[in-house]
């Protein structure tokens, strides 16, 4: 039985018309057999934020091209304040929005990662990968480590320039990423543990209620069926935009701990940071990833926020963002200070 209104946490007005606008476009200019999203209808909905050569609150951002083909590339912030320090982190950060929406230069998360490069203090990547269902599985993950290689290559200049002076070949980085971005994380993570960078090490992954599933409806699916911005129906469209055809959500990327899943027992995968919102129908497939890291012999923490809906930390007045923030900060210095 699923939640009615009067269950869900009171959220500002002005938080609830643009939850209902966000859903509103996903429905109505998305196709039903997920095989298109109407582009130009729904950016009307998405508005985005040009980079601030200017400190915005401290903060400077510049757009960098990878790879012109595919129109991949990101957003680079970085806190002014931190000029001529060492051992400034660089976090590479994917947004979410299903696999099939949203953008790095979408105003919420230009807000979110000024926000990371503000309090941790750190580099932020805010990687525009590309989206479904034009591009499938695996495009997203490849756009994500391609950045990577990317970041990693001496050629690239970019850290000194935002004010990061570690010039060792060690530089650390945190592979962080929320909902459809959280899953990428991990998978990403997953390649860049097996991988020898130049001057990067991966210190730490950081998932803010990361976008997992399953054939299996869980309780929570159950129980909040329809919550705001991420129903059951919608979830259930991202993945059949977002896996190959023929496949179904037990797919090791969806359910990473399932029936398909891959072994990452013998894999040096990072500490885990994982967020849950207690009003997010999300919140047991995050549980069964936490479980699944922790049998996997891997470090994992999680934080619950029981009034939490999905995306929170999109809206910054509502208390538990500040929190979350602050947990960020704390994991990523902990993770420096190993």
């Amino acid at each position: 039985m699923s939640s009615t209104k009067k269950n869900w946490p009171k959220l500002p007005l002005g938080i609830r018309l643009l939850i209902a606008a966000h859903s509103m476009s996903v429905d109505a200019f998305s196709r039903n057999d997920g095989s298109a999203v109407n582009r130009r209808l729904m950016n009307l909905f998405d508005p985005k934020a040009s980079p601030s050569r200017k400190p915005d609150n401290g903060v400077v951002s510049s757009d960098i091209v990878v790879d012109t083909t595919r129109k991949l590339w990101f957003r680079l912030y970085s806190n002014t304040t931190t000029a001529g320090k060492m051992f400034i982190p660089i976090v590479v950060y994917f947004h979410g929005g299903g696999f099939a929406y949203m953008a790095a230069n979408s105003m919420s998360y230009d807000d979110l990662c000024k926000r990371l490069a503000r309090e941790i203090p750190a580099v932020v990547v805010s990687v525009n990968y590309r989206l479904s269902p034009e591009h499938r599985y695996p495009s997203q993950y490849e756009d994500g480590f391609d950045v990577l290689k990317f970041i990693d290559n001496p050629d690239f200049e970019g850290f000194s320039a935002f004010g990061n002076t570690d010039t060792s070949s060690n530089k650390a980085f945190f592979i962080a990423g929320d909902s459809a971005g959280g899953n990428l994380a991990h998978h990403v993570a997953l390649k860049a543990c097996q991988h020898q960078f130049s001057r990067l090490k991966l210190r730490g992954v950081i998932a803010l209620q990361p976008f997992f599933g399953g054939e299996e409806r869980t309780e929570s699916e159950l129980k909040l069926a329809g919550a705001p911005l991420i129903s059951v129906k919608r979830t259930d469209w991202m993945w059949k935009a977002f896996l190959p055809h023929g496949y179904n959500r037990d797919h090791q990327v969806v359910n990473v701990f399932g029936p398909n899943s891959v072994d990452i027992s013998d894999l040096p995968f990072p500490p885990t940071l994982v967020f849950i919102g207690g009003f997010d129908p999300l919140q047991d497939w995050q549980r069964k990833y936490v479980e699944g890291l922790n049998k996997s012999g891997k470090h994992v923490y999680k934080i619950e926020y029981p009034n939490a809906i999905h995306g929170f930390y999109a809206f910054p007045q509502l208390p538990d963002t500040s929190l979350l923030m602050a947990e960020i900060k704390n994991f990523v210095l902990k993770q420096l200070d190993q």
